[in-house]
């Protein structure tokens, strides 16, 4: 049975569906904070010794343990929240044909766009400052970006940091089509079952036992980004993107968050611990001992989902209000991630061939980002053919 706050905000059963009828305003602050969150990883790959378009002269191994203790949930968290906002789009637009067609161009257009305008620049610099690539950016573009081949091991053209577009688009495509295929009332008893399931603590241990069963069989998977050999990530992913979708179609899983996430956020620290031990231990390139895999990876699995769950749990109970900003803070949020990768490239670049240390490395990076983000978006979304460009509805 729901809590009376509950009812009070809005999140009522309709037509026996279980359909939230309010916004949930601490969802819309959860989905602002990873993606601001996601802007600072992705300044912090500049510093760590880990594979990355542009790095730092001397990579600092200590940057990698506050990352780690991300790395395992805030893309999964995004995924979460993205099914949670699908499902009531969905109900907004009252069927599958209509929620296609806009996810589509909510997605696929600014997706085309940055590929063509905004993504270029970052495997330029990657080919000119790690392979020796001899030709300028305008060659480049013209001449071997859309050559559909790959240059020194990079597929081109791409769509680099914006996989997660490609990846939820086909997440939201793979919903629609099960609930044209579904009727609504097995639908209904669906969901229903699901939340029986997911009541009380088994919000904390069914989805993580997904994951660590995901991991059991496919324990030499790494992520490809490449769509189509990215079976397991894409199992790992749809995962929180259904948590999601539930969490919004049935408002009550919010009371078994309510109940669990202190111990959630417990146990999500108490996982760190193993995790930044073994990284600190074997730091770079140091090759770890074998056994040290099994609970390195099982850690990961247990921070990444207790770490969601304590999220929801905080984002319920402290941050559920509106504010002024709230609205303006969640359309800029997919203009801000599409632009801010490339920002962060080619000012590292720049950085890099300045000599800059750390420190003030860190701090340009973070003013340019930010300043740019902004710009990005306020210029587009006051231009009425740039805005479904940037991710934004046509006014």
């Amino acid at each position: 049975m729901l809590h009376g706050s509950r009812i009070k905000s809005g999140m009522t059963n309709v037509g026996g569906i279980g359909m939230t009828t309010g916004r949930h305003h601490g969802m819309d602050w959860l989905r602002i904070g990873a993606f601001a969150l996601l802007i600072l990883y992705h300044i912090g790959m500049y510093f760590v010794p880990w594979g990355w378009h542009v790095k730092i002269s001397q990579p600092l191994d200590w940057v990698t343990i506050p990352m780690l203790a991300t790395n395992s949930w805030r893309l999964a968290l995004l995924f979460l929240v993205s099914g949670y906002a699908s499902a009531a789009l969905f109900a907004k637009l009252g069927g599958s044909g209509a929620f296609a067609r806009s996810r589509s161009a909510r997605l696929l257009i600014p997706l085309i766009f940055a590929m063509i305008v905004i993504i270029p620049p970052q495997p330029w610099i990657e080919l000119v400052g790690q392979h020796g690539y001899p030709h300028g950016f305008g060659y480049f573009w013209r001449h071997d970006y859309f050559g559909f081949h790959k240059l020194a091991g990079i597929d081109l053209p791409t769509w680099q940091h914006l996989w997660f577009v490609v990846y939820l688009w086909v997440y939201t495509m793979l919903a629609a089509l099960l609930a044209a295929l579904i009727p609504a009332a097995a639908r209904a008893r669906i969901a229903d079952g699901a939340a029986r399931v997911l009541a009380g603590w088994g919000v904390l241990v069914w989805p993580l036992a997904v994951w660590l069963l995901i991991y059991a069989l496919f324990p030499d998977h790494d992520e490809t980004h490449a769509l189509f050999n990215d079976g397991p990530s894409h199992l790992h992913y749809l995962t929180p993107f259904f948590v999601g979708w539930l969490l919004r179609v049935r408002p009550q899983l919010f009371d078994a968050v309510a109940r669990w996430w202190k111990v959630a956020l417990l146990l999500a620290v108490l996982a760190v611990v193993p995790v930044a031990w073994i990284e600190w231990a074997w730091p770079g390139d140091t090759i770890a001992p074998d056994w040290v895999f099994l609970p390195y990876h099982v850690a990961r699995q247990v921070n990444g989902w207790m770490a969601i769950v304590a999220l929801i749990g905080i984002a319920d109970a402290k941050w559920n209000r509106d504010h002024p900003r709230r609205a303006m803070l969640a359309e800029a949020v997919f203009p801000f991630y599409i632009i801010h990768q490339t920002i962060i490239v080619v000012v590292g670049w720049y950085l890099l061939g300045a000599g800059v240390a750390a420190l003030p490395s860190f701090l340009i990076l973070l003013a340019a980002t930010v300043t740019g983000c902004w710009l990005f978006y306020a210029i587009g979304r006051s231009i009425g053919w740039l805005r479904p460009l940037i991710g934004l509805q046509r006014q």
